[in-house]
């Protein structure tokens, strides 16, 4: 028998409040990107068959709205540990977990086909070249990048548009195919298309290297606002200033290991030299 209305214990707006509050803080506690013991190594076969560590047992956290700079030399892993992530590098053990609206998603052992559905979308990858389809231009690069995160055409459009003024490419490149543009222009198409309607994720390999000063500022104020925005960073820059203006943490490598981590006020000031 149904019980009568006054009986039944109906949650007041208060409670149902503090659920959605106490729910909310649980996910921001979650990082956006867990990485544990990670390895990653090289079988150079021109040259006797010799092995070279990349990445020695990288245990690393990223959470929303974070950005981690990657600091070290030369050879320290910081690429290596990218590309290993996007999975452009096949770790050699250890897990990456990524955390998804379905749930956690372990992408060491995640089948092509299902790694190649949430890239661009649920995570995203910045490298300092790119990579773009023969015989398209730079607005149609950019739109597409962010038609494949679920945009529609016309919004995609007007977001490329957007992107591509703040980072002063001029307007008469937009449907110049992107192979004959320049390096720095290249890289700032590379980066306008990684950044519209930007994933939760995003991976930054070294995005700036190839500016002039006055578009390096502009590339630079677009990647904050990817934080500001709860975006989660990970990213490698070979310039102390912008690990300084952008970084929320700094983790320095070395020899594939993470050998210290922190705030940028408390590990910059004796990287002089490191950092390259």
């Amino acid at each position: 028998m149904t019980p009568p209305l006054t009986d039944v214990e109906t949650p007041t707006q208060a409670t149902v409040a503090t659920a959605i509050t106490e729910h909310s803080e649980r996910d921001e506690n979650v990082p956006v990107l867990s990485v544990r013991g990670l390895h990653k190594h090289f079988v150079l076969h021109n040259v006797d068959g010799r092995r070279v560590e990349g990445l020695n047992g990288i245990d690393l956290d990223v959470r929303a709205g974070e950005h981690i700079a990657l600091a070290g030399s030369s050879g320290a892993g910081k690429s290596t540990l990218l590309k290993c992530i996007y999975r452009t590098y096949l770790p050699s053990a250890g897990t990456v977990t990524l955390r998804s609206p379905n749930g956690p998603v372990e992408l060491t052992g995640l089948a092509d086909a299902k790694l190649a559905a949430i890239r661009g979308r649920e995570f995203g990858y910045v490298s300092q070249f790119l990579r773009a389809e023969p015989r398209r231009g730079a607005l149609d690069i950019v739109a597409r990048a962010g038609i494949a995160r679920g945009m529609d055409r016309e919004t995609a459009i007007e977001a490329a548009a957007v992107a591509l003024r703040r980072l002063h490419l001029d307007e008469s490149l937009w449907d110049v195919f992107a192979s004959v543009l320049s390096g720095g222009e290249k890289q700032r198409v590379n980066l306008a298309a990684g950044t519209i309607s930007p994933p939760q994720l995003l991976l930054l390999d070294e995005p700036v290297s190839a500016l002039d000063p006055a578009n390096r500022e502009a590339a630079l104020a677009l990647i904050a606002d990817l934080t500001a925005t709860g975006v989660a960073v990970l990213a490698v820059f070979h310039d102390l200033d912008a690990m300084d203006r952008l970084a929320s943490r700094v983790v320095v490598m070395r020899s594939g290991r993470i050998i210290e981590s922190g705030p940028p006020d408390q590990v910059l000031h004796h990287l002089e030299g490191v950092a390259r």
